[in-house]
């Protein structure tokens, strides 16, 4: 599995003899660039691409590498610069039929995006690109699917061609997408030159004929967690590495107990934070939330995360002295928190963010009070177009707090249902 590390180290690889790992440390290969790609050719060398702004220009380089070591065993070359598109990215060479493949993906990972291929006798080129390029793009259709592009191609058992490629879900006009960029499966067909085309005619439609895949039941994700099991689910993620002793599922048998530490949503840093992606336009959200907060300013609920400085929170805070329910909207520089004016008592509480295509309506409950909803916020505030990034927003259970010694915040359960429109 190769990969960049863009903050530190560059282009490397990872191996395992099981994709659920344990995997190897990285083997970092010297070739500069993002989206690194390895070709095992039938004579037993390894090829590796990159894309790059190299002294030849921006494009697609290569070179030879030791695939147990990373060692370059030649210099790194420029092969193709695309056809024109801007960011000639996301390079995979393919030895298919004798010819070598060479596919990318061009103009830029938003609305101009696409696909485009050329080929080859040799690895290194000349590469002659494809006659009907591109061969995969969705720009200027109206269609449900943009951006699509990053795409990558296999031969299943039954010898069908598949792609799978990125692509991102706009809700609505004026065009902005909230869940990010999603993995999209099509159907390739070659032409009689020898060409593949993805999806129909270079398409991607939300639904396609295509022939039958073998089956692998993959198990359905658990919309209802308890938190019962001595781990937690592959659903469940954290913003960047949990700090040590901030998350535990064992201290309070069924529930997660979180710990606050000193970073906050708005710091970049790594909060107690435990979340899912939301991967549905429809959906409802909830969490049983337990947290009698003893210092000043510490807090804990549910936040609709993009990044640090665009989420929405509904949380409970001590404020002066007092337990208080808050409603709060990060969206850049601008910054509203609200105390809602309920009595929130002592014990658990419901916390409920309810989405769909243009909001999010959220509403807390206390087990003496009624239903109180202090809401509702924009979904395009929070999207890429917006608040920047690729990867869409988390729907998280979280904690924060100054003191030393925090007040532990159980979550007795969290729901996560899609409602039929997805």
């Amino acid at each position: 599995m190769a990969t960049t590390n863009v903050s530190s180290g560059g282009n490397f690889y990872v191996r395992s003899e099981q994709a659920e790992g344990p995997w190897s440390r990285p083997v970092y290969v010297a070739q500069d660039g993002i989206d690194p790609s390895l070709l095992f050719d039938e004579d037993g060398r390894v090829y590796f691409q990159s894309a790059c702004n190299g002294q030849d220009g921006e494009g697609i380089y290569q070179c030879e590498i030791d695939i147990s070591t990373g060692h370059k065993l030649s210099e790194s070359r420029l092969i193709w610069k695309g056809t024109g598109g801007a960011a000639p990215e996301a390079p995979h060479l393919y030895k298919i039929n004798g010819f070598y493949y060479l596919m990318i993906a061009e103009g830029g990972t938003e609305y101009g995006h696409m696909e485009t291929i050329a080929r080859s006798d040799a690895p290194y080129g000349p590469h002659v690109p494809c006659p009907h390029n591109p061969i995969l793009s969705n720009r200027s259709l109206k269609s449900s699917i943009h951006a699509v592009g990053h795409a990558d191609l296999v031969q299943t058992q039954d010898g069908s061609w598949w792609a799978v490629c990125l692509g991102i879900r706009p809700p609505a006009y004026p065009m902005r997408h909230h869940l990010g960029r999603e993995t999209f499966l099509a159907p390739v067909t070659w032409t009689p030159d020898g060409w593949p085309m993805i999806g129909e005619n270079g398409r991607l439609h939300a639904v396609m004929d295509s022939p039958n895949l073998p089956e692998f039941k993959w198990p359905a994700p658990v919309s209802l967690d308890h938190f019962d099991q001595p781990a937690l689910g592959l659903d469940w993620i954290h913003l960047r590495n949990p700090a040590p002793n901030s998350v535990s599922l064992h201290e309070s048998p069924g529930h997660l107990t979180l710990y606050g530490n000193s970073a906050s949503l708005d710091d970049g840093k790594n909060p107690a934070f435990v979340g899912r992606r939301l991967s549905h336009f429809c959906c409802s959200i909830a969490a049983m939330l337990d947290f009698e907060p003893a210092y000043e300013n510490e807090e804990a609920g549910l936040t609709v995360f993009m990044n640090e400085k665009y989420h929405y929170d509904l949380a409970v805070k001590r404020i002066h002295g007092e337990k208080k329910w808050i409603w709060r909207r990060m969206v850049g520089s601008l910054r509203l928190e609200e105390v809602l004016d309920c009595n929130c008592g002592d014990g658990p509480v419901t916390l409920h963010v309810g989405a769909d295509p243009d909001q999010f309506t959220f509403s807390i409950k206390h087990e003496l009070s009624d239903i109180y909803s202090p809401g509702s916020a924009e979904t395009h505030l929070l999207s890429s177009e917006v608040a920047g990034g690729f990867t869409g927003i988390i729907v998280a259970m979280y904690a924060y707090s100054p003191a030393a010694a925090p007040t532990p915040a159980r979550f007795d359960w969290f729901n996560y249902e899609p409602a039929p429109r997805d």
